[in-house]
């Protein structure tokens, strides 16, 4: 009997880690929006994340600043949480890649760029993370946005 227990337990965790998608409703237009979790990627970016970016965008993609849209002292704007509750769902796919590529010093910030050190696919990867945080409300809405931009 507990092997039987055992066995379902198992197989009931092994379903949650599913590749299944989630959804969200996009509030604007109410239509269901599908999203993919690709749990692999999502681990490795949250690895490179820790590596790479939770020193200026905290562990969790919060960010360490509440003021990230004031300039501190040097002019220099702080960087955002990425976590789903600053701007970071208002830019496409493609922006926020460049972003990481190219760092924010022509936009005001001190990011400095990936380009050479991260490849496409960890920055794809690091972006899945970020996301994963994000509600599927705020999902549904970037996932509009980044549909406009195509």
């Amino acid at each position: 009997m507990k092997k039987i227990i055992l066995l379902f337990s198992v197989l009931g965790l092994l379903a949650a880690c599913s590749d299944e998608p989630a959804t969200g409703v996009d509030p604007q237009n109410k239509t269901e929006v599908v999203r993919s979790m690709d749990f692999a990627a999502i681990s490795r970016g949250g690895q490179l994340f820790q590596q790479n970016c939770a020193v200026c965008h905290g562990q969790q993609a919060q960010g360490l600043s509440e003021n990230w849209r004031q300039a501190d002292q040097e002019g220099k704007l702080p960087p955002p949480p990425l976590n789903g509750t600053a701007h970071a769902w208002h830019h496409p796919k493609r922006v926020l890649v460049s972003t990481i590529k190219n760092g924010t010093a022509k936009l005001g910030g001190n990011m400095p760029g990936w380009e050479g050190k991260l490849n496409d696919a960890e920055i794809n990867s690091i972006i899945a993370w970020f996301q994963s945080k994000w509600s599927d409300e705020i999902y549904a809405a970037w996932y509009k946005r980044d549909q406009e931009f195509k």
